[in-house]
């Protein structure tokens, strides 16, 4: 049985990547030793880094102003990191407060200095993204959060503002089109559309470093990781070369525009069922839903258990809601295949006819 894999994160990846892994993983390049054992110095080591860090620059078309970085630790690892970095002593930054990652940041960020919160959507769940906000001019930069897994809400357009934008894009990177040069740094954990878990990417416009005052420890420094190349420690070279396959499988699909329009026909398919149903309502504003993570629930929940079955036996695995929403969480990152898609679809109308 084909199974139809929904998860939140870590993501489905194409099968090529987890081949090309497993077979690295019992013997590297015909050198008879396994990806997990080598030196990440070592020169075809060197180059999975060097050829990942190419790719995100191409991909994304990222100008000469900005350079690409991984480190480790994931987005959370980011949150301070980006304060140290950004944010001056004795200076402030705004936030937008978008769901439970934005919330993290935030906390992490008010450990260095003033956070000013312009905007939250919490009073309903987080199910919208807060519009007609201002951003304080004094700020020394303006963090959000493109796409929020837990409760599907994506940002639509992002602010025009003197400010540095920072945005996490951890859920939505590589998805659309983004203009990079826009963009003070953009910052996403690979687990959703770049890779396996192990590491984080960053997009830094490196005429903002350096400017804060901080005595910032080496390994939470930007300009340390640029000047070392991403080398600056013993980084997870398995994780790295599952980034680096699957950047070179979305190169093959036609980058970033190319996955862009596949993404916007499942969520288009996977939206419309949704609405058109009458046993399941979204849960997040419809200006607002995300492409990524489609949320809804069962309008009668003591049907929950039928649809389960059902969705057991077309093999659709990993799509119960996270706890904060309940119902169910449609993950559509891009390895994701309409196919898929159409699959759960289909089993929401043969629920519909059987129960509705």
């Amino acid at each position: 049985m084909k199974i139809h894999n929904f998860s939140a994160g870590p993501c489905i990846l194409p099968q090529v990547v987890f081949d090309k892994m497993a077979a690295a993983c019992i013997d590297f390049n015909n050198s008879g030793t396994s990806i997990l054992e080598i030196s990440h110095r070592r020169k075809d080591a060197v180059e999975i880094i060097d050829t990942a860090r190419a790719l995100v620059k191409e991909l994304m078309n990222v100008p000469e102003s900005h350079d690409v970085v991984f480190m480790q630790g994931g987005a959370s690892l980011q949150f301070p990191v980006v304060a140290l970095n950004f944010l001056k002593e004795g200076g402030k930054a705004a936030y937008l407060q978008t769901g439970k990652w934005a919330e993290n940041a935030i906390k992490e960020a008010k450990r260095f200095g003033e956070i000013e919160v312009v905007a939250s959507s919490k009073d309903k769940n987080y199910n919208y993204i807060p519009k007609d906000y201002q951003i304080p001019t004094d700020a020394d930069y303006f963090h959000c959060t493109s796409n929020n897994t837990i409760f599907g809400t994506q940002m639509k357009a992002f602010p025009s503002t003197e400010v540095p934008l920072v945005c996490d894009m951890s859920s939505d990177i590589l998805s659309k089109k983004v203009d990079v040069s826009k963009f003070g740094l953009i910052y996403a954990g690979a687990q959703k559309n770049m890779g396996p878990a192990g590491s984080a990417v960053a997009i830094v416009q490196k005429d903002l470093l350096g400017k804060t005052g901080r005595n910032i420890p080496d390994y939470l420094n930007y300009e340390v990781h640029i000047k070392k190349e991403s080398s600056f420690n013993t980084w997870p070279v398995i994780a790295i070369y599952g980034v680096m396959l699957n950047l070179q499988w979305l190169k093959e699909q036609g980058g970033v525009d190319a996955i862009a329009k596949i993404n916007t026909a499942k969520a288009e398919t996977m939206y419309s069922e949704i609405d058109r149903n009458a046993l399941f309502t979204g849960t997040a504003a419809v200006e607002d839903r995300s492409q990524m993570n489609a949320t809804f629930v069962l309008n009668n929940e003591e049907l929950k258990a039928d649809f389960d079955v059902m969705l057991k036996e077309a093999g659709i695995v990993s799509l119960a809601g996270h706890r904060d929403v309940g119902g169910y969480r449609a993950s559509m990152y891009n390895a994701l295949p309409l196919e898929s898609v159409q699959v759960l679809v289909e089993v929401m109308k043969q629920f519909e006819q059987k129960f509705g």
